[in-house]
């Protein structure tokens, strides 16, 4: 978001910040096709649509390659696949980069209790 040429270096209120926000986040999700999503936007992946989208591009492509096959290298073109899973920013080992529930749920030194057979 800050890397995009329109976000400014400091915003004048709270109110601007919010502002620029709901711009940014309604073209992010319903508008932006993102690489990492097989050029699809946000919505259409999160609502089941992509699939549909994906369908009726593979149609287009099917027509392009049928009337001229010779602009296309070697085979007739495919849309982007849809990743079974996409991450902003994916951790190195995910398995171990899970969140930890801790067993026992309370701090003795903020509360003052004691953890059953813990000795605390």
């Amino acid at each position: 978001m800050k890397y995009r040429p329109d976000f400014p270096g400091r915003f004048g209120s709270i109110e601007e910040a919010r502002l620029h926000c709901q711009v940014f986040f309604g073209w992010d999700n319903d508008e932006h096709r993102h690489s990492g999503l097989g050029l699809h936007t946000a919505a259409d992946v999160h609502y089941g649509l992509a699939e549909a989208v994906r369908e009726k591009r593979a149609g287009v492509l099917d027509a392009a390659y049928a009337e001229h096959p010779e602009r296309f290298a070697r085979k007739p073109p495919e849309p982007p696949k849809i990743p079974e899973i996409s991450w902003i920013n994916r951790p190195d080992h995910p398995e171990e980069d899970a969140q930890q529930i801790p067993r026992n749920g309370a701090s003795f030194r903020l509360t003052g209790s004691e953890i059953p057979g813990g000795g605390g």
